[in-house]
């Protein structure tokens, strides 16, 4: 009797735990769409306040690749974004620069009445984010950069020739690019929803955002004056000036190299990702109430 009575007691603290926890989440995650110039832009919330933790996917993905993250911060308002051209936002035939996403997510943000913001970017989110910071410096609390760049991965010649290849015959060559990226992935199911999902998002959008993404005038040397996480995936990609270079942008960074993941880390080491997250959020004193 007395067992049962205890596993009856932890049951019960463990059940006013996860209700007080999705009680301070804001409990019901919503699905909502706001208007910006060119589309409307869906993103997915949960809790509601003027400030919050706002999750940027990157090239050809969507917001549901953040899924492990959106009950990882309790009594924080979380959003991830579907930028115009991916996932359930509409896709319009415009050019789909780092510029246009970041006014996107300035649309969400008004709409979601959210004033300030940490950005979360991954991969191709990164110039995004760093571009919303140069547009929108008073909305900007600080910047996570998740395994992207603030500097071209290869000179201006080999950027310019994977966007020929990918227009002159985009069936065979995005393939060939995507399960590069997959390729250090163990999760077979993990790896073909990723697959999936990115060999979704139509030609010419994925055409037109790696083309502004190979844009020079995106990588400029001016400061990053709000906090930086960067979390990256060891590869060869990194060179080995990488933090370095990222404190003469940011010179608040926490710098973070992870072993054994790939391009996809935040979805391989969702806990992990999100205890770094947390982290770096109470170290900076961001996001309390």
């Amino acid at each position: 009797m007395k067992y049962q009575a205890h596993k009856i007691v932890r049951f019960s603290a463990l059940l006013f735990l996860l209700l007080c926890a999705s009680a301070a989440s804001g409990a019901e995650l919503k699905s909502r769409f706001a208007k910006s110039e060119h589309a409307k832009l869906h993103y997915q919330m949960r809790g509601k306040g003027d400030e919050a933790l706002i999750f940027v996917h990157g090239w050809t993905c969507n917001g549901d690749f953040w899924r492990g993250q959106l009950d990882a911060f309790p009594g924080v308002p979380v959003i991830a974004v579907d930028l115009p051209g991916h996932g359930q936002s509409d896709k319009p035939q415009v050019e789909y620069s780092m510029e246009y996403f970041a006014r996107s997510i300035a649309a969400v943000m008004r709409d979601a009445k959210v004033k300030r913001a940490v950005l979360v970017g991954h991969s191709m989110g990164t110039p995004v984010i760093r571009q919303f910071y140069r547009l929108y410096p008073e909305k900007t609390l600080g910047l996570v950069i998740v395994d992207g760049a603030l500097r071209l991965f290869f000179p201006r010649e080999q950027m310019d020739q994977l966007v020929i290849n990918l227009s002159s015959n985009y069936k065979l060559a995005a393939p060939q690019m995507v399960d590069g990226m997959l390729a250090p992935i163990k999760d077979a199911k993990l790896k073909d929803e990723i697959r999936s999902a990115m060999l979704a998002t139509p030609d010419y959008v994925a055409i037109s955002a790696m083309s502004s993404m190979a844009d020079e005038k995106l990588y400029a040397k001016d400061l990053i004056n709000v906090p930086v996480l960067a979390v990256l995936a060891r590869s060869p990609f990194w060179s080995g000036d990488t933090e370095t270079f990222l404190r003469s942008l940011a010179p608040k960074l926490e710098f973070h190299m992870w072993d054994g993941v790939s391009h996809f880390l935040m979805m391989e080491k969702p806990q992990e990702f999100a205890g770094t997250v947390q982290g770096f959020l109470a170290t900076n004193h961001l996001l309390r109430k």
